[in-house]
């Protein structure tokens, strides 16, 4: 595959460039390095293109978590707990698990156990490859990249996404470059408050 086009957002990609530069090597040859072509497998049953030879979302998405596993990324899950009173749950935001478990229950509330989950962490950057559900893409660049930064496991979320030229050989329902990266200006320049680099894929 080859990286059609991308976005720093809060200069994402210029920390990458000067702090982590190999890192930032390894994310585009693993890009370059899933070979989109033999992922052409799913036969369409939509009436718009039926029996036309669709690239698979649940293939691509193996393809690059192969990729990525093959060099060293693994999945993370960012553990907390949560409480449904808003002054409480400010307060013990940023502290450990544990301790955020213990001041809820001192405060006589029911401590909610919850998490977020990335497809790919190492040395402090996060990946989300995103050939699924489009809906998905807003929870991954306004809660999870978020999440992971504020807690201070991450510095930089990268989200890898199709660009609409691949997303039209697609299934309906999945994300595209384009219209993600309006749905990230629109909102201004500090929003969301983490350092990202938007990525689109074409064949």
């Amino acid at each position: 595959m080859r990286i059609a086009a991308k976005y720093s957002h809060l200069n994402g990609e210029e920390h990458l460039i000067v702090h982590k530069p190999a890192l930032w090597s390894e994310v585009r040859q693993a890009i370059t390095d899933t070979d989109a072509a033999a992922r052409r497998t799913k036969v369409s049953r939509e009436k718009t293109m039926p029996g036309r030879p669709l690239f698979s979302p649940e293939g691509m998405n193996g393809a690059f978590r192969d990729g990525f596993r093959a060099r060293g990324w693994r999945e993370r899950r960012n553990t907390f707990w949560v409480a449904a009173d808003e002054t409480l749950s400010r307060a013990v935001h940023g502290r450990s698990p544990d301790e955020q478990r213990a001041a809820i229950e001192a405060a006589g509330h029911e401590p909610i156990v919850s998490y977020n989950r990335t497809d790919f962490v190492k040395e402090r950057v996060a990946v989300e490859v995103r050939f699924g559900k489009y809906a998905f893409v807003a929870h991954d660049l306004f809660v999870k990249h978020l999440s992971f930064y504020v807690s201070d496991i991450i510095d930089v979320g990268i989200e890898i996404l199709p660009m609409k030229e691949l997303e039209r050989e697609m299934s309906s329902g999945v994300p595209y470059y384009e219209r993600d990266l309006l749905n990230v200006i629109r909102q201004g320049r500090g929003v969301p408050a983490v350092p990202l680099v938007l990525v689109g894929v074409s064949p």
